[in-house]
């Protein structure tokens, strides 16, 4: 198996297949400046959840959306975008938002297609999950926010969202914050296997791909997403309130049939949208980043864990900075929110 082979497919890998330790400083090659393994001594790592909310959730229509999302800080600030991954939702980043307002950033947090207040503005439009449609959505949420370039943070959905709008449209995109590295997909590689152990990590993805899965998803989605934060998070102790703010936005009408589409589509066996075609296509290439980066992992991630970042040097062509946070997990904006925080006032230092 290629090294470029195990690299896209690992970061989908149990702990129980795989456990990597975090190791101490050391140089990076490639583009990669340094790779920092930062201790829950250096960062709050939340145990019990956060217990702050959002105000006002806004909307504006946006492409083929009505796109919920939260805002903070002054309006003159440099934008950041904060982007959610699945099963989360936006209160990811409740208390990332406020520490980066208070450093005069305007931070805006959306809901992606088909979670919480986000709405199709066409009920005949297809519900599609692809990554480029997701990507797409995002620049044309920045249009209608007349917002020409901000820094993108994200993590899970909300990564690969990132890494694709820094690699196909890096005008519009100042830096960006990425969890677990360099995460878009290629069809192609997806379809070749894994050795079991690191296949059974997908299970939830296999299980997707049956009508069974589909049906059993949209009867107990509450449980299977907390099943999910309990595997890739195994050391974040949140609370049931934490929990309910965020499933509350799983309540979309639109919800499973875009997870389900995403999942199939990864796999090959959803059509995607012939009208995106071309953007797949440049992705498939696995299109070089340019943009300044810091790249973080969780040493407790359960589905991701952590590396030096050395695998994916070569796809990031500018400056870029790999950390490991000691103590999070997969959900790392809401586990260890200062660590993140830091990561995106560090990586505007950049330019």
């Amino acid at each position: 198996m290629s090294e470029q082979l195990k690299y896209d497919r690992r970061r989908f890998l149990s702990a129980a297949a795989i456990t990597i330790a975090a190791g101490p400083l050391v140089m990076l090659s490639g583009a990669a400046t340094a790779q920092a393994v930062q201790s829950a001594a250096d960062f709050q790592i939340t145990t019990s959840g956060t217990n702050n909310s959002f105000g006002e959730i806004k909307q504006i229509n946006a492409g083929v959306l009505n796109v919920g999302y939260a805002e903070a800080g002054p309006k003159e600030g440099q934008p950041v975008i904060l982007l959610h991954g699945w099963p989360y939702d936006i209160h990811s980043f409740e208390a990332v938002a406020p520490l980066l307002a208070a450093k005069g950033y305007r931070v805006i947090v959306p809901y992606l297609r088909g979670h919480g207040t986000t709405s199709f503005l066409d009920k005949k439009t297809f519900r599609n999950g692809q990554q480029s449609v997701v990507a797409q959505d995002i620049i044309s949420f920045m249009d209608a926010l007349k917002i020409n370039q901000a820094i993108l943070a994200g993590y899970d959905w909300g990564a690969r969202t990132a890494c694709i709008i820094a690699a196909l449209w890096p005008e519009r995109c100042k830096a960006i914050v990425s969890v677990n590295g360099y995460l878009i997909n290629n069809l192609e590689r997806n379809k070749l296997p894994l050795p079991p152990k690191a296949e059974w990590g997908w299970w939830y993805q296999y299980y997707f791909a049956t009508e069974r899965g589909r049906a059993g998803y949209e009867a107990n989605r509450n449980d299977f997403a907390k099943l999910i934060w309990k595997n890739v998070s195994p050391k974040w102790n949140f609370d049931e309130a934490t929990f309910e703010r965020t499933a509350a936005a799983f309540n979309n009408p639109d919800y499973i049939a875009i997870v389900i589409h995403n999942y199939r589509w990864r796999l090959s066996l959803a059509d995607g949208d012939p009208q995106f075609d071309i953007l797949e296509k440049r992705l498939a290439e696995g299109p070089v980043i340019s943009v300044p980066a810091i790249t973080l992992d969780g040493d407790a991630d359960g589905v991701a864990p952590a590396t030096d970042g050395t695998a994916y040097a070569k796809k990031f062509s500018g400056k870029r900075t790999h950390k490991i946070i000691k103590g999070a997990g997969h959900n790392l904006p809401q586990e260890a929110p200062q660590a993140f925080a830091d990561a995106v006032i560090e990586v505007d230092s950049y330019n």
